[in-house]
């Protein structure tokens, strides 16, 4: 079977995580209580170290879960097939935990009330990491449905995304998405210089 259609061990089991803990967030009596202790809290009693790993495998609403599934499974493949996979999961964890950070300090920063959850900021590591290893493929946006070029498309991303953080538009958390793409940069030119990675 051709590659492409194929869905490697840590993609699949991320995908398969993630789905389990929305069903159970979502359909069991106990789904308040995970949020309440798993998502990454700033100013509640419940924040806890751990929270800056498990705060990304739950999700807010269908939509939400939909789409991240989607890009990790969209970009994920590829990556995870370049990469290997325990060098791909220390990547998406690395990008994960470093989205939190960075919203975590900003939100410290200002004196903000945190309640972070979703994929998003290693999604967006992986996006980021797409675009750097692939730069010239080629992207076809949903809206508009527009093709573009991966590295035009992160690097647009990236402003608009560092933009709307700064002006605190909207109930999204910009600045972790910034955060994923920054690791995720970071983590890459790191592995390249160690001559570990090549692109």
């Amino acid at each position: 079977m051709n590659r492409y259609f194929q869905t490697p061990p840590v993609v699949k089991n991320l995908i398969i995580i993630n789905v389990l803990v929305y069903m159970a967030t979502a359909l069991l009596p106990v789904g308040d209580t995970i949020m309440q202790y798993c998502a990454l809290s700033l100013g509640t009693p419940y924040f806890h170290v751990y929270q800056f790993i498990t705060y990304m495998f739950l999700h807010a609403n269908f939509e939400h879960i939909f789409f991240n599934m989607f890009a990790l499974w969209m970009f994920g493949r590829t990556l995870e097939y370049e990469l290997g996979s325990q060098r791909f999961l220390t990547f998406y964890m690395v990008c994960g935990v470093g989205a939190a950070l960075i919203q975590y300090l900003t939100a410290l920063a200002f004196g903000e009330l945190l309640l972070l959850v979703g994929a998003s900021g290693a999604v967006m590591g992986l996006l980021l990491a797409f675009g750097v290893m692939h730069p010239n493929a080629v992207i076809m946006l949903l809206i508009p449905p527009i093709p573009m070029k991966a590295k035009w498309f992160v690097i647009i991303y990236a402003v608009i995304e560092l933009f709307l953080g700064w002006r605190g538009v909207g109930n999204v958390a910009h600045f972790a998405h910034v955060g994923g793409m920054l690791w995720g940069f970071l983590l890459l030119h790191w592995w390249k210089r160690r001559g570990t990675i090549r692109f």
